[in-house]
């Protein structure tokens, strides 16, 4: 640092600019770090209670967890008690009139005067207790004798094989294969664990070619069954989407994509469930069921739903996911109160739709609405003039949080409260929520599934076995009797 006294008045003033070049370029370069800290601080903040995150999510290292919900309680002070609640129905291990089998159980030894307990005078029975048991399974081999007749007539006839053998001269059953499927697709194991496991059930030691190829046969037997399915769901009334990303292929991502990995879309109802494996992107979508669909739509306001290519679809925004949202606000603007306001409004809206369907409205009465929906507007009028949209693009990442889905609330409020008005439309996509989520639980459990091909057959087999789920059907018999040549098929609806 030089001597200033000795500076003159030029390199004074050059010095001057010197360091005024310097500060500016610090209080730049703080401004952009203020902002990078800031968008790390709001990425780490956000979890599965104020974003669509999966509660996986939220253990990660780092993140801010989920505050625990406040829990609301009756006025008089009595709060719901943990377990089963008065008046609910109960489960326990009954007793059986009818046992399988009943087994006469004596004393065995010596008396202490030294007789034999054996040659003792019965008594009658004194204690019965039952117990519930599964048999220990061993895999046995049964060899097939096909005979041949002659009939009088001079016809020769071969015995038929038994349903779902093949013609090989040595094979595993279907209740093997049948087991193979349902472990490795309702229960995620990975095929090396699932053939382990089988092995030290059954004793059996099904090789990972043969796991493979009864994925494979299963899912060509269920063709008819998933094409009714998807049907089905083109002519539902109201259909819930979701997509999800899932690894799928090779781990290098192909040219001009970032990541290695496909998307797993659902359309769901109650009563059906229905996979496509694809891409992120507009040729996947223009391919999904929805191009197809003449029902309401419910979905989590994923831009493509609303591409002129995908359709002309009607929309119900899911409220869950805008719930979730507003809580981000409620986060990010702790003294504003419209965003509790707008989730207030919202969840009764919600409440007075299901006590409506309940009791067989065709819609809510207006007298319990009009309040709710007025307050809704004002929550979102209010929200508008403090959150103040950035000139520029309509970027959600480049606006201040909420702005966004405010403008949404405010301009496409019929896709938002619809279910108001119409209750058979649900007012979220839990369902596809709910239908989508055994595609995380298998990334969880096995990892990047290598076959394009086979992941498909594995979401076939999804579909149908969620779909003969909801009708009540057992999945493993579904899966047995589609190995066998009897698969299931949904049946048509009894016209209204």
């Amino acid at each position: 640092m030089p001597d200033l006294g000795e500076l003159s008045r030029e390199e004074l003033v050059a010095l001057v600019g010197t360091q005024a070049e310097e500060i500016a370029r610090l209080q730049a370069a703080n401004t952009e770090l203020a902002a990078r800290l800031a968008r790390v601080e709001r990425l780490v903040s956000r979890n599965s209670a104020n974003s669509s995150m999966p509660p996986s999510k939220d253990g990660e290292p780092g993140r801010t967890a989920p505050d625990e919900p406040v829990k609301k309680r009756p006025a008089d002070g009595e709060g719901r008690k943990r377990g089963k609640q008065r008046g609910a129905a109960g489960a326990n291990l009954a007793w059986r009139a009818d046992p399988h089998a009943r087994v006469h159980r004596f004393p065995e030894g010596c008396c202490e005067c030294g007789a034999e307990l054996g040659e003792a005078a019965d008594l009658g029975v004194s204690d019965r207790f039952q117990q519930t048991e599964i048999p220990l399974v061993s895999a046995t081999t049964t060899q097939y004798e096909q005979h041949t007749v002659r009939c009088g007539c001079g016809k020769v006839h071969t015995a038929a094989r038994p349903d779902g053998a093949g013609a090989g001269r040595v094979e595993y059953g279907p209740n093997l294969r049948a087991w193979c499927g349902y472990l490795m697709v309702v229960h995620a194991l990975p095929v090396h664990r699932c053939a382990a496991l089988l092995e030290s059930l059954t004793g059996a030691k099904p090789s990972v070619g043969f796991v493979h190829t009864t994925i494979t046969q299963a899912a060509a037997a269920m063709e008819q069954a998933d094409n009714r399915i998807r049907t089905l769901i083109t002519l539902a009334y109201a259909v819930c989407c979701d997509e999800t990303p899932i690894k799928v292929g090779p781990k290098k991502p192909r040219e001009g994509r970032r990541k290695a990995d496909k998307y797993l879309l659902v359309a769901c109802t109650e009563l059906y469930t229905w996979y496509m494996l694809g891409d992120r992107d507009l040729v996947t979508f223009t391919a999904f069921i929805l191009a197809d669909l003449t029902g309401v739509v419910v979905h989590d306001r994923y831009g493509l739903y609303d591409h002129p290519e995908v359709g002309d679809l009607v929309h119900q925004l899911c409220c869950q996911h805008i719930l979730r949202d507003r809580e981000d606000a409620a986060q990010t603007y702790p003294d504003a109160d419209w965003p509790v306001q707008i989730q207030d409004t919202l969840r009764g809206l919600i409440h007075q739709a299901n006590l409506a369907r309940d009791a067989g409205e065709s819609a809510v009465p207006a007298h319990l609405t009009d309040r709710l929906i007025s307050l809704f507007r004002h929550g979102v009028r209010v929200g508008l003039s403090e959150v103040r949209r950035v000139p520029g693009p309509k970027s959600s990442t480049q606006q201040p949080v909420g702005r966004m889905l405010l403008e949404v609330l405010r301009d496409r409020e019929h896709d938002v409260l619809r279910f108001v008005g119409d209750l058979p439309v649900p007012p979220t996509s839990n369902q596809a929520e709910r239908d989508v989520r055994p595609a995380k639980t298998q990334q969880n459990t096995s990892g990047r599934l290598t076959s394009e091909a086979r992941t498909r057959d594995r979401y076939r087999i999804r579909g149908v076995i969620s779909t003969a789920t909801k009708h009540g059907l057992d999945q493993l018999k579904v899966i047995r009797d589609a190995l066998t040549g009897r698969a299931w098929i949904p049946p048509l609806p009894v016209p209204t």
